[in-house]
């Protein structure tokens, strides 16, 4: 069995496993289509663990030791995703973990995008005694190696030390400790900074500012998740405008290049296959993807397949906890974007409403049913169910070729996709 070990800027993918019991087909699919990118099988969020009733100790073991039991000797990584706090690192550290995803989203100021100049003024004025950076940055000029320049204004400054210039602060406080406690565990360790969790895009300049400051700081940066242009929405291709998203993309490895060499992260990535391509093309490899819900997601489709009745009542149940669940996500879909299951009379026909197959789907392109959403976000409240959740799991455990295979698919069309932006 290897243990996980930091993976460096070697390209990398997050193979996330909501139940425990995706990890062989995390392993086939790798195995078959997934050369020369390496993996993260031991990845869970604090928040996935909390709705699904596991712990740090938990996900790592099952990750371990089915990655052992699939024949996988290889590297691997462990992501602690998304911590907000030391005892977040202290969970996450004592079952083995060594990336550590720092999630300071508590500390951005959500509004900084929408105040004038005046209102920018006097907010920098109160926060400004914590804030050191501001004269480093106003009026500074970047060249890329894209061609692009970035022009950091007093405007763009102010909004970056608004928005950010807290959060950069707590972050670096936060990797400071992960240093400590891992250097107390004798284990080495790096760190992905997320700062994705926004409504509007992260700018040039705000990318510039933040990765700066925190190398400058002193965390041990291996990867950055900016909130790209167009929306990265849960369990849903990409949405917006491809050509331009290429341009961002070019331009945001060119300071992740410049700056570090440091790995561009794409969360939220399940099923964005129309964007892999153009992200390991413009970093050159340096990336790393992650991916949660579509494992669940898959492990419903065994369900649907080897027992629709079942299907059925988790499609009724996860409509009406919808409205509920997904106020944590960022998702358009509405429960009248999707029939419901007793309006549908084909089994086949609810699985491609809620699930959609992929011979449905055209080349190069990922998932789009609004029905994806639905499930994607109300996967806490099944797998805690008293029925839905051991009933899942059991089919899932008399089926296990049935979920290899379809992980094996599935997963084989991410890594096929950025394997295309490699050559």
């Amino acid at each position: 069995m290897s243990t996980p070990t930091p993976l460096g800027l070697k390209p990398s993918f997050g193979f996330g496993d909501r139940i425990g019991l995706a990890t062989a087909g995390h392993v086939a699919a790798l195995q078959r289509w997934g050369a020369g990118i390496e993996p993260i099988f031991a990845q869970q969020s604090i928040r996935e663990m909390t709705r699904t009733g596991r712990s740090a100790e938990c996900v790592m073991a099952d990750a371990l030791d089915a990655a052992a039991a699939a024949g996988y000797t290889g590297p691997q990584g462990a992501d602690a995703d998304h911590l907000k706090t030391r005892e977040d690192v202290d969970r996450t550290s004592a079952a083995g973990f060594c990336f550590f995803t720092i999630d300071p989203s508590a500390y951005v100021d959500a509004q900084a995008d929408n105040y004038d100049l005046a209102t920018l003024r006097a907010k920098f004025a109160a926060v400004r005694e914590k804030i050191t950076w501001f004269d480093l940055y106003n009026g500074k000029s970047i060249s890329l190696s894209t061609g692009s320049v970035i022009e950091i204004t007093e405007e763009a400054a102010l909004r970056a030390a608004v928005k950010y210039g807290i959060a950069i602060n707590e972050a670096v406080d936060l990797a400071h400790y992960i240093a400590e406690v891992s250097a107390k565990a004798g284990r080495d360790y790096e760190i992905e900074l997320s700062v994705d969790e926004t409504e509007q895009p992260t700018t040039l300049a705000e990318h510039y500012i933040i990765a700066d400051q925190v190398i400058a700081r002193g965390m041990k940066l291996v990867s950055l998740a900016p909130r790209f242009i167009g929306s990265l929405e849960k369990g849903v291709d990409y949405i917006g405008d491809l050509a331009a998203l290429d341009k961002t993309l070019d331009d945001h490895a060119a300071i992740a290049k410049l700056l570090g060499p440091y790995k561009l992260s794409l969360h939220s990535g399940s099923d964005k296959i129309s964007m892999y391509t153009a992200l390991a093309r413009a970093t050159g490899g340096l990336f790393h993807v992650k991916t949660a819900g579509t494992s669940y997601l898959e492990a419903l489709r065994v369900v649907a397949l080897h027992d629709a009745p079942l299907f059925r009542r988790i499609v009724a149940f996860a409509r009406d906890h919808y409205d509920t669940d997904k106020a944590t996500y960022h998702v358009h879909a509405t429960l009248a974007d999707a029939l419901a299951p007793e309006a549908v009379s084909s089994d086949k026909e609810l699985e491609k409403i809620y699930l959609e197959c992929w011979e449905d789907v055209p080349a190069g392109k990922g998932f789009t049913a609004p029905g994806r959403q639905i499930l994607h976000c109300t996967f806490g409240s099944v797998l805690t169910h008293p029925e839905f959740g051991p009933a899942v799991r059991a089919t899932l455990q008399a089926h296990p070729q049935t979920y290899i295979d379809v992980l094996t698919v599935h997963f084989g069309k991410h890594l096929e996709a950025l394997k295309a932006g490699l050559k």
